[in-house]
Formats: structure tokens, C-alpha cells, sequence
């Protein structure tokens, strides 16, 4: 029986749980649930299998990074998919495909070039799954509560990172790499059949590929004119990708932990002090602020996030910057979730797909670029140094963003619905 449009009036209620009333939005965030405990145990197998295979740290490394790389380039090449066919259609075929992809992996004679080329279509595959999901959302959400469902998943993501994490290598006591490599495989299949029995059926919203259609690079060229033609969605992709920056500290938190004296403990606490942070402000921004605010404070609230990581270059106890580190985390996702829910608002329908695996894309760079630059900061300078010179530079580029037209625009008007 295929789902049926939720009731409006939920739209009313304040709590950030009404999202769950409506049977699409709950298939689509178990899908992604399941994908990215998956994904983290997966990425903890990958690395556990190749060290034991080669006994070298830079090649287990090298693999893990494996994991996020393809990312970078997948949102930008591959998200018109999106917009070309059905997109239920295009996440279920991206789950199938990554279910089988991950299979041969578990051979344990598999030379290690095909595990990495394996790895890389696995990771590539995901990318049109991430763009039809991001543009299917505002066609599940209407109203105020596609900012309760970019909260929800934003939740979702940070808890669902964490506990894979941790629970990864408890679950590789009990399985081995390759067992924990097809408990992955079925993440997949999960998500699959969720997508299939939860999610309603739309049509493609242009025509599909066909001899008189633009070619992949045609379609890739579009996406970047979407959102670069546009000096709204330019000035809120680039909010994004400038907010996203705010991470790099998770990057040096073990060095910086040790500047203050701390040891496992800080590290852990410091660790987890921007996704705790994101948690308190997805909460916050979505269930007691309203939208007209949220839409006028997402780039205030960005250029503030700075502020703390700049003081915590001065900070001396490891609370403080706990308690620092938090609250940049909290500005940050209150920013994105409005941010994110304006771009896809602000896209066409029928464009939403490569402009969403732009963006995309461009997230994964911006904070690639980030924590290459708080890593080369903190071997020249010091950790602490380094985090206030990341927060400094990021505030000050999202400074000279809200000087620009648009973005004061932005900042004045009162969000379309």
C-alpha cells in the first residue's frame, strides 16, 4: 500500500517529532539511519581488514580516506541523475547497487587494488542517492516542517556517527572485518526495501535521457549555473560551505587536548562537543523560532559560531572549551538547517537534484580544505592557535558574505513558503 499525504495540521504542532506523523518522512529517515551506522562500521572494517592484510598504517589510512574522497567529486558529476528519473527510483537502484558492490569485498583473497576501486563505486553510488533524497524532502515537507525534518536528520547524522563509532569496534570483537562488511551489504537492502514501501512514487521531473537530452556534461554545466546563475542560492551555498568550516577543530581536538593537559577524557569531550552543540541548536532554532527569524538570523548566527573558536585560542581549562566549542556548534546548525531548507525552497523542481549534489559536494571540500589548513596551522603554530585562526578566517569570509546584496536581502525579507 503505498503511503498517503500527511495531515497539515501537524504543521502547527512545535515540536520537532511531528515530522515522524508522516509515513514518507519516516521511510526516508529510516533509509538514512540505517545507511550511516553501516557506512561508520564499514569504514572501521575497511581500515581493521587492510592493516591486517598489509600491516601498514598508511595504507589502512589511505583506504579510510577512500571512504570520504569520492564524496567530494559525487555530488557535482553525478547528482543530475536526480533530476533526470524518478528520484524513489534513483535511491533504490543507488542502494542495490552499493548491496552489491560491497559483497566481493568480503572475499578475503580480493587484491587490495579492486578492494579500493570497490570502495570508490560504493562511495560515488551514494552520491545520487544523497541529491534525489535532499531534493525529494521539500516534496515530503511542506511548510515549516521541512526546517523540523533538515533538524531531525541533522540529529540523526551526528548520533548516528557517534554511536557507529563507538560501537564499531565493539561489534568487530564479535564479527570479523568481513562479516561486518555484509551486515553493511544489508544496510543497504534495508534502506532499499524502506524506500520501496514507505516512499510514494513520483514521476521524473524532466524527461528522461534520451537522444535529444544534454549530455552528462551538459547537465553538470547546468548545475553549476543553477546555483552560481543565482545570487540567492550563491549566497546560500556559499553560507553553507563557509559554516561547514566550523569543524576543523574535531580534527586537532587530541592536540589541542594535550596543549591543555588533558588526556583520553578531553579528547573525548572535545570530540564531542560541536555535534552535542548542533543537537541543542537543531532543537532550539526549530521548535521555539520561527521561521521569518530563523531565515533573517541563519547568517548572523553563522558569523557569530566564529566567536567562541576564537576564544577558545585563549582558553586554559578544558571545560571552558568544551563548553566553547558547544555553543559554535549550536550557532552552526541553526545556520545550516535554515540555510539548507531556503536552498532547496529556493531551487526549481526540476533542478533540484544538481544542485543539491553541488552543494553537496562542495560541503565535503569546504571542510576537507578546513582541516588541511587547522592541521598545517596547529604543526606550525600551536593547536589552540590554530583553532582561533580557523574561527577568525571563517567569521571574517561570512562577514564579507553578509556585506554582499543579496545576502542583505536575504537578511531583510521574510522567507516564501
Amino acid at each position: 500500500m503505498e503511503p498517503t499525504d500527511r495531515d497539515e495540521s501537524t504543521a502547527h504542532s512545535p515540536r520537532i517529532s511531528t515530522v515522524f506523523a508522516n509515513p514518507e518522512f519516516r521511510a526516508l529517515w529510516a533509509a538514512e539511519a540505517f545507511s550511516i551506522l553501516g557506512d561508520q562500521l564499514a569504514r572501521i572494517a575497511f581500515s581493521v581488514l587492510v592493516y591486517d592484510r598489509t600491516d601498514s598504517a598508511a595504507l589502512s589510512a589511505l583506504v579510510y580516506a577512500l571512504t570520504f574522497l569520492p564524496a567530494l567529486l559525487g555530488g557535482a558529476l553525478l547528482g543530475w541523475i536526480a533530476d533526470r528519473y524518478p528520484r524513489r527510483r534513483v535511491m533504490i537502484a543507488s542502494d542495490i547497487t552499493r548491496a552489491v558492490l560491497t559483497v566481493p569485498m568480503v572475499w578475503p583473497g580480493l587484491p587490495l587494488p579492486a578492494l579500493c576501486a570497490l570502495i570508490v563505486a560504493t562511495v560515488l553510488l551514494g552520491a545520487p542517492h544523497t541529491a534525489a533524497q535532499g531534493a525529494l524532502l521539500p516534496e515530503v515537507l511542506r511548510g515549516d516542517l521541512l526546517e523540523r525534518g533538515y533538524a531531525v536528520r541533522q540529529i540523526t547524522s551526528q548520533t548516528a556517527q557517534v554511536a557507529g563509532f563507538a560501537s564499531g569496534g565493539a561489534v568487530l570483537l564479535v564479527l570479523d572485518p568481513h562479516t561486518a562488511l555484509l551486515v553493511n551489504a544489508a544496510t543497504f537492502a534495508v534502506s532499499a526495501v524502506a524506500l520501496r514501501l514507505g516512499v510514494r512514487a513520483r514521476p521524473a521531473p524532466t524527461p528522461r535521457a534520451g537522444a535529444g537530452s544534454p549530455r552528462w556534461w551538459a547537465e553538470i554545466a547546468g548545475g553549476v549555473r543553477t546555483v552560481f546563475g543565482d545570487p540567492m542560492l550563491r549566497t546560500l551555498a556559499l553560507l553553507v560551505w563557509l559554516a561547514g568550516c566550523y569543524i576543523a577543530p574535531e580534527g586537532i581536538a587530541v592536540a589541542y587536548a594535550a596543549e591543555l593537559g588533558g588526556g583520553p577524557l578531553a579528547v573525548g569531550l572535545l570530540m564531542a562537543a560541536i555535534p552535542a552543540g548542533s543537537v541543542v541548536g537543531a532543537v532550539v532554532c526549530t521548535r521555539w523560532v520561527s521561521q521569518p527569524v530563523r531565515e533573517r538570523a541563519m547568517l548572523p548566527l553563522a558569523v557569530l559560531a566564529g566567536l567562541p573558536l576564537l576564544a577558545s585560542a585563549f582558553t586554559v581549562t578544558v571545560t571552558a572549551a568544551v563548553a566553547l566549542w558547544a555553543a559554535s556548534g549550536a550557532c552552526v546548525a541553526a545556520a545550516l538547517i535554515q540555510a539548507q531548507a531556503s536552498f532547496v525552497r529556493h531551487t526549481p523542481p526540476e533542478a533540484r537534484g544538481r544542485a543539491t549534489g553541488l552543494a553537496a559536494s562542495g560541503l565535503v571540500g569546504a571542510q576537507g580544505v578546513a582541516l588541511l589548513a587547522a592541521g598545517l596551522a596547529a604543526q606550525r603554530w600551536s593547536s589552540a592557535a590554530a583553532v582561533g585562526a580557523v574561527g577568525a578566517a571563517t567569521l571574517l569570509l561570512l562577514v564579507a558574505l553578509l556585506l554582499t546584496t543579496a545576502a542583505r536581502t536575504l537578511v531583510r525579507s521574510r522567507p516564501a513558503r
